[in-house]
């Protein structure tokens, strides 16, 4: 897949209008919230934590022995890091300070192995064909694991999150059991995402039921797609689950509905890379030293924690 890759400025400004968009009552949902007219990228990223959680994090020796020679001798990997909303990873008020739950793990995992990470941020879709050409040697961006991404690429997880759903709150919708709830509908969903494939895999179902099909909008911009729920353009969102859970926390106007399905979350790279073990067990380090703990209750994400990594596990089913 080719993708034309936004400029930096340009992903900063999507990312803050996203986090933006989190402070601001939905319309429709009974009038604009009490501080709407002052939300903004600093009143939104007022709310992202930044309590430090990574700089005592130690290089440990058995784990960067894993590396190959070559990668130890450089001491440095590309990283591309994808920017949409927290708790994955979006900007502080300066629009150049990364802050998310992806970005403390990258970080953390970097210093169990006495590694700098160059990092890059690249659009979620650009992420995992730029891996396999070679221009970076991982990539983070809540990936999740399946079987369909297990031909052509390794992960190695560190988190379980999945996809689900949210409305407006004042949205007739309760739950999304099965897909066919959505016949009718326009969801609105990330360009590239599993998201996107299972919606389009399954709009058949509306079909063989005799309702008429879901219409599904995707964006690159994660911004546009908190915007065109709020402004009616889109009934229901499909998403990650934690993203959607911090979204509902940020403002009254959103209502989570459910969790479809689980799936485990990971560090993504190319297949056959020799990185995988390193990165294993550098995760599973920061889980024994109490770092991986601190991580998840720093962003609110305990529920997501992982008993061990593991390297290309099957897809949750």
């Amino acid at each position: 897949m080719t993708t034309t890759r936004p400029s930096a400025t340009a992903l900063r400004t999507a990312a803050l209008l996203v986090t933006a968009a989190l402070t601001v009552t939905a319309c429709g949902a009974g009038g604009a919230a009490p501080d709407a007219r002052d939300a903004g990228p600093a009143a939104a990223s007022a709310r992202i934590p930044t309590t430090d959680v990574v700089s005592g994090v130690r290089e440990d020796p058995a784990a960067a022995a894993l590396l190959p020679a070559d990668v130890r001798a450089r001491g440095t990997l590309a990283l591309a890091s994808s920017v949409g909303t927290p708790p994955g990873a979006t900007y502080l008020p300066d629009g150049r300070t990364l802050a998310g739950q992806d970005i403390d793990f990258a970080d953390a995992v970097g210093k169990v192995l006495g590694l700098k990470l160059t990092r890059e941020v690249a659009s979620f879709e650009a992420i995992l064909p730029a891996l396999d050409s070679g221009k970076y040697d991982v990539g983070t961006g809540n990936f999740g694991v399946t079987d369909e991404r297990r031909k052509t690429l390794d992960f190695v997880t560190y988190v379980n999150d999945g996809q689900g759903f949210a409305a407006r709150r004042d949205s007739p919708l309760k739950k999304v059991a099965t897909l066919t709830r959505l016949c009718g509908l326009t969801v609105a969903t990330g360009a590239g995402t599993t998201f996107e494939t299972t919606l389009e895999e399954n709009k058949h179902r509306c079909a063989d039921a005799g309702e008429q099909p879901y219409d599904v909008k995707t964006y690159a911009d994660q911004g546009a797609l908190w915007i065109s729920l709020q402004q009616g353009r889109s009934d229901v969102v499909m998403s990650t689950i934690n993203g959607l859970r911090y979204a509902v926390q940020q403002q009254p106007g959103l209502r989570f509905l459910n969790e479809f399905k689980r799936l485990d979350v990971g560090f993504a790279f190319k297949k056959g890379t020799p990185l995988a073990p390193a990165f294993q067990a550098a995760v599973n380090r920061l889980k024994k030293d109490g770092t991986y703990d601190r991580i998840l209750k720093k962003w609110g994400t305990t529920p997501s924690a992982i008993a061990t990594s593991r390297i290309s596990p099957p897809e949750i089913r």
